[in-house]
């Protein structure tokens, strides 16, 4: 099946044919490099779309990431930015693998291509060549052919001719002669033009002509090859990225799976959880009668000796807690107390403890400045030519100033954080403070007889320019945290990082370390956790991966 010997006489098809696979081999060229354009396309409009909906840093978008679902959108965002780089990937192979070499291979194959129909058309024009030769010669001598046979009539006619004297005779003689030689020399140059017209007709159609087109089939065959090697890496690129590809789909359905609905329910509790008891039921109020003092029966201190909290009088309307409209006006009128005493108990507690835990940074940044000053001053009493020691003590001063400002800021936070937890006994009128949940009358100031802790019922009345103590009978708090308990395990964990606790109430915890969870982060970043009997304390909740029992017992085993 060769071209040469089938085709020997379809020159012009073949070019045609030719033209037509270097057009398919750059119309395949296009159709890779628009796939390169949509997959880069795409993975940018993916990235976007990955950007677009990732969390904004410091805003209220931040707080709902705690949210297992939350945090299961957001693993799919990472592993949608992660599946995008594969289709880049794609498009940067493609284009290496496929367009560049195709292209580099195109201009060869063009080259080439005009190279075997230069020699083509060469072949036929010699041979061309060749037939003019050989037409012309046939036609001299035809011609002499013709020019002998009219001497040689004409001489035989003057022969017969008495008339006619011998010299003419011998003339038309000597010309009829003369007209046959040159025909047979025509005819021998004829003779010799077509033998040699045949042998070149053979090698042309027998060598020439079959050696050029078989580099043009062989030519043909390897861009056919080109073509399906091209096909096959096509497929190649994009099969190499599909385990990746799969681990980011395996990636979004372990997030997926991930997803807690029960712990979801439970930082809904601890976020909006205002620790206030229900409402107790409304006392009927006989208007037939004078006027009762009403008294709320569900307050705090009463609790559990079933002594009333606080009496009030005036003209109550006896709004329910849970849907009393907040106190709009304090919001109106700046920030709240200092205490935070305008937010219900739990809310307060996160917020008391983050001012904590703020004002415990600021003094261990201060600390950590104090140490590096003491460190410099040391130096210069060494090494008095590096500086003077005397220029750090003002500064060293102004630090001892700054820090014991920020410890006894620390404490009263504190103070009223124990106090929210029940550590302390409740506050004395002297030390009360405003909580905020109280009905304006008419004006904008503020009664100072507003009731420190309001009935979660809201039921409480109020005469005016009258205040009222809140008694609150005495508790042995410190005795029952004394005797309190060791708290029961609800899981296990184990350390991501080591983490030295040098803080009050933190543990230190080695990377790998497996401990027992005995309390969740409540929302402050901090896990509450215990190594054996006489050592438990709070790491970062970041540091370490908690692992909660389904139903967790009293009894533990200690490690």
């Amino acid at each position: 099946m060769s071209w040469g010997a089938e085709l020997w006489d379809q020159f012009d098809n073949l070019e045609k044919h030719t033209q037509w696979g270097i057009d398919v081999l750059e119309k395949y060229i296009k159709f890779v490099k628009e796939r390169t354009e949509i997959e880069i396309n795409y993975a940018k409009q993916l990235r976007n779309l990955s950007k677009k909906y990732q969390p904004k840093k410091n805003s209220k978008e931040e707080d709902e990431y705690k949210y297992s679902s939350c945090k299961a959108f957001l693993a799919t965002l990472n592993e949608m930015n992660d599946y995008a780089g594969q289709h880049e990937v794609i498009s940067e192979n493609m284009t290496s693998q496929i367009t560049t070499e195709l292209a580099r291979y195109v201009q060869e194959l063009k080259q080439e291509r005009k190279s075997h129909f230069h020699d083509g058309r060469k072949a036929q024009q010699h041979i061309e060549t060749c037939w003019k030769q050989l037409e012309s010669s046939k036609r001299r001598f035809e011609r002499d052919c013709k020019e002998a046979d009219r001497a040689q009539q004409y001489f035989e006619k003057m022969d017969a001719d008495i008339n006619v004297t011998k010299a003419d005779v011998e003339k038309a003689r000597q010309q009829a002669q003369l007209r046959q030689q040159m025909a047979e020399d025509s005819r021998a140059e004829y003779s010799s033009t077509l033998q040699k017209f045949n042998h070149e007709q053979h090698e042309h159609y027998h060598t020439h002509i079959p050696n050029i087109f078989q580099k043009i089939q062989e030519m043909e065959e390897r861009r056919i090859v080109r073509v399906g090697d091209s096909m096959k890496t096509f497929a190649e690129v994009d099969r190499q990225v599909i385990p990746i590809i799969g681990k980011c789909l395996d990636e979004i359905t372990r997030a997926a799976e991930s997803i807690n609905q029960k712990n979801d329910s439970q930082l809904v509790i601890e976020a909006f959880k205002s620790g206030f008891e229900p409402p107790g039921d409304v006392d009927f109020e006989d208007f037939t009668q004078p006027i009762k003092r009403t008294v709320s029966e569900s307050s705090l201190s009463n609790s559990k000796d079933g002594k009333p909290e606080s009496r009030f009088t005036s003209k109550s309307k006896g709004k329910l807690w849970p849907f009393i409209k907040k106190n709009k006006l304090s919001l109106k009128l700046g920030a709240g107390p200092e205490d935070f005493s305008n937010l219900p108990p739990e809310q307060r507690r996160k917020k008391l403890q983050q001012k904590v835990d703020e004002l415990n940074k600021d003094i261990q940044k201060e600390m950590d400045q104090r140490d590096a000053l003491t460190k410099m001053k040391d130096v210069y009493i060494k090494n008095p030519q590096m500086g003077d020691a005397a220029s750090v003590d003002h500064k060293l001063a102004e630090l001892g100033q700054n820090l014991e400002k920020l410890r006894l800021e620390a404490q009263k936070f504190e103070g009223w954080l124990a106090e929210v937890e029940g550590r302390l006994p409740a506050r004395t009128e002297q030390t009360r403070r405003q909580s905020g949940m109280y009905e304006p009358q008419n004006t904008l100031t503020v009664n100072n007889c507003a009731q420190d802790r309001e009935s979660p019922d809201g039921s409480y009345t109020e005469e005016p320019n009258q205040e009222s103590e809140m008694k609150v009978p005495a508790t042995d708090f410190d005795d029952e945290f004394d005797d309190e308990e060791p708290l029961p395990t609800i899981g296990t964990c184990k350390a991501l990082y080591t983490f030295e606790g040098q803080n009050e109430g933190t543990i230190s915890v080695t990377e790998g370390e497996m401990l027992y969870v005995i309390e969740e982060d409540k929302g402050d970043g901090w896990t509450r956790i215990r190594r054996n009997e006489d050592e438990e304390g709070y790491v970062p909740t970041s540091y370490v991966e908690v692992f909660l029992e389904k139903n967790a017992k009293g009894a533990m085993t200690y490690i």
